[in-house]
């Protein structure tokens, strides 16, 4: 889940000549080839030989990838700065900023809970009850994923006791972008998942939304049970919350989605605090055939792309009439459209529309792009849920769309973007929790035995002092004589 407005380019997918190489030389296996219906433009390569997948066919592309690249430039030299200047200057450098980019200044950031209050009164009836859905369909599914979280205890050997415990983080930073947009469900996604996973302090940033706090997404983060709720926006809130300043206690862990300045903030904060994941622009991709028809794909594709015009809207098809009549489709909705100025531009640069020859191949392009949505609408779903590897998150089918699970249905919509989730999934009840091991010797005997192995490990690797750790207990606990320095004998492991 994107911000809905980010100056720099987001990553769109420009296939070159090193996507077309078959998969399985990583190692991937192939997917079965489904021949589909549909037709294929002039000028389509069939597969030439083993090992060389047919030449995809794209209708439109994206925009060039070293452009993107010249833009992550000046967005990382931009957070730079503003990262070192509330490090040196705190809430000094916060208010300066703030009241630079967002035209938003006060003495305290902090909402009173009289503003709070305010801000909830400002809300209809049906406005705070469609929020308390939401969040409790939220609520419920992360509970699941928590209940599926289970400390663990086992004996490996005799006397030998390993365990792990599932530890939530002590506080979180939840961002909730907004500048554009009033992103209410960002609230729900970060505070009602944080408090799932039993944080004991949640606090969270909003920016202004025309000239003062956002009521719904106030009334959003206080019914999810923030602890602290800021009015401050940018990557001036991230690094508030991420390092601390005179005002602000600084946080053990920062999630939440934001454009592409608020993504390289909490990638330069990284190590310095926990993160989620890296979650800048929205993007879509969706899978369909000729079972569906272009007024549903160029509305889901267009449904996101208003996010703003870094966002990535992507159409993967068999059905070569079906991608000619969804971008002619994209083209009428764009007239009428209220949000087309930001629509518009997302499509025209990011936009991309691609034919394929088999469902296959549509995975293969698909695990290539790894979008952050993936909407499939094709005669089996269920192939794609088995073959498909990287996606921030999947949806199923005609009779659900990324709306649902962005505002309502219950999974998170802070997902990875950026070809991120090629190796992570979004943000979960576990990205909460620390996994933490212990371990517990029962026997002197098993102190013995493992303490033998241990000793000789040590030595083969050259680490005395390690090898001694070892050496005193096979002395103590085993009734060996093992000289100082030295290795335990294999057999000299445990008492007579």
């Amino acid at each position: 889940m994107g911000c809905a407005l980010a100056p720099a380019r987001a990553a769109s997918y420009h296939p070159t000549s090193a996507d077309r190489l078959d998969d399985t030389a990583g190692g991937r296996p192939e997917p079965p080839r489904r021949p589909r219906g549909g037709g294929v433009g002039r000028g389509r390569r069939r597969r030439p030989g083993k090992g060389v997948h047919a030449v995809e066919t794209w209708l439109k592309r994206g925009a060039e990838p070293a452009e993107a690249a010249r833009a992550d430039a000046e967005v990382r030299q931009a957070v730079a700065r503003i990262l070192d200047d509330v490090a040196r200057r705190g809430d000094a450098a916060v208010r300066e900023l703030s009241a630079r980019l967002d035209g938003w200044d006060r003495d305290d950031y902090r909402l009173t809970p009289s503003e709070v209050e305010g801000c909830l009164a400002r809300l209809g009836r049906r406005d705070l009850d469609d929020i308390a859905f939401a969040q409790e369909q939220i609520r419920t599914f992360a509970r699941y994923q928590r209940e599926a979280l289970r400390d663990l205890e086992v004996e490996t050997l005799p006397g030998v006791v390993l365990g792990h415990k599932n530890i939530p983080v002590g506080s979180a930073g939840c961002y909730v972008p907004g500048g554009t947009y009033p992103m209410v469900a960002s609230a729900h996604m970060s505070v009602v998942t944080a408090k799932v996973a039993g944080v004991g302090r949640v606090v969270t940033c909003a920016p202004p939304y025309r000239g003062a706090p956002a009521a719904a997404i106030v009334a959003a983060q206080h019914l999810a049970g923030a602890d602290e709720i800021y009015c401050l926006g940018g990557v001036q809130a991230v690094a508030a919350m991420a390092l601390g300043t005179q005002a602000i206690a600084p946080v053990d862990l920062l999630v939440g989605p934001g454009n592409a300045y608020v993504a390289e903030a909490k990638r330069q904060l990284f190590g310095r605090v926990g993160i989620d994941l890296l979650a800048g622009p929205t993007e879509t991709l969706v899978i369909a055939d000729e079972t569906v028809d272009a007024e549903l794909c160029a509305t889901d594709l267009l449904g996101q792309a208003e996010h703003g015009p870094e966002s990535p809207a992507v159409l993967l098809t068999t059905s070569e009439p079906l991608a000619r009549a969804t971008i002619a489709e994209v083209d009428r909705l764009l007239t009428i459209l209220p949000t087309a100025a930001m629509a518009r531009q997302a499509w025209e640069r990011h936009g991309a529309v691609c034919v394929a020859d088999s469902d296959a191949e549509l995975v293969r392009i698909a695990d290539r792009i790894a979008s952050e949505h993936v909407q499939v609408m094709t005669r089996d779903p269920g192939y794609f849920l088995e073959h498909l590897r990287n996606y921030g998150a999947l949806f199923l089918g005609p009779r659900t769309n990324v709306a649902y699970g962005d505002k309502v249905i219950g999974t998170n919509h802070t997902l990875p973007t950026r070809r991120a989730a090629r190796y992570t999934g979004g943000l979960w009840v576990g990205k909460f929790l620390k996994t933490c091991t212990y371990q517990r010797v029962e026997s002197d005997a098993a102190s013995a035995l493992v303490g033998g192995y241990c000793s000789r490990l040590c030595a083969l690797e050259g680490f005395v002092g390690h090898a001694e750790q070892a050496n005193i207990r096979v002395r103590r606990y085993g009734g060996r004589d093992v000289p100082y320095g030295g290795v335990v004998a294999a057999g000299e492991t445990g008492p007579d």
